[in-house]
């Protein structure tokens, strides 16, 4: 029998309104990774916070020990939830998120968090590597807008390129609502 882990990534004060390194519909997303969350949570499934630190006080956001570097109270992590700060893309890297989840058993992931194309890509792209069967909820992540080569990249298109890979080759990728239908 598979045991699953949601594993919400960077949902940080900087990303919202106000912070450092605002997102675009980050509000939305945090509102559908909540859903998501209280799910798991009321079927007393593990759920795991990361954290991003930079290590650099002169980061352009999530500086340690800041404001902005803190989970986002719309998810925030309740007693007993491990809590992993890292200071890379991948999640996994240098961090104790594979032991945490080897401890608990757990052989099945659901991502939510952002940025849609940098963590939350990093992180699928490792569970799959590690094994791990995983799902995306897209309307449970954000992105911003980027730039390549003289090109604007609007963030809806970032976050659709980034899901449409993942869903190409990687993991499931399904809405908030779709995947708490069949939960």
């Amino acid at each position: 029998m598979s045991k699953s882990a949601l594993i919400v990534v960077d949902i940080q004060n900087d990303y919202f309104p106000g912070g450092k390194w605002t997102l675009v519909g980050a509000d939305a997303a945090a509102a559908k990774a909540a859903q998501v969350l209280a799910a798991f949570r009321a079927a007393g499934d593990l759920v795991v916070h990361i954290r991003h630190e930079a290590t650099d006080k002169d980061a352009p956001f999530f500086v340690a020990g800041s404001e902005g570097a803190q989970i986002h109270p719309s998810v925030i992590n309740r007693d007993g939830e491990p809590v992993i700060v890292k200071h890379h893309i991948n999640s996994f890297r240098d961090t104790a998120l594979q032991e945490v989840l080897k401890q608990h058993g757990i052989d099945t992931l659901v991502i939510v968090g952002s940025m849609s194309h940098m963590c939350t890509h990093g992180i699928t792209r490792a569970a799959v590597d590690f094994g791990y069967a995983t799902t995306v909820i897209h309307d449970a992540c954000a992105t911003l807008d980027l730039e390549f080569n003289g090109v604007q990249v609007p963030a809806a298109q970032v976050h659709a390129a980034f899901m449409a890979a993942l869903a190409f080759g990687y993991a499931p990728v399904v809405s908030a609502e779709e995947f708490l239908a069949a939960r």
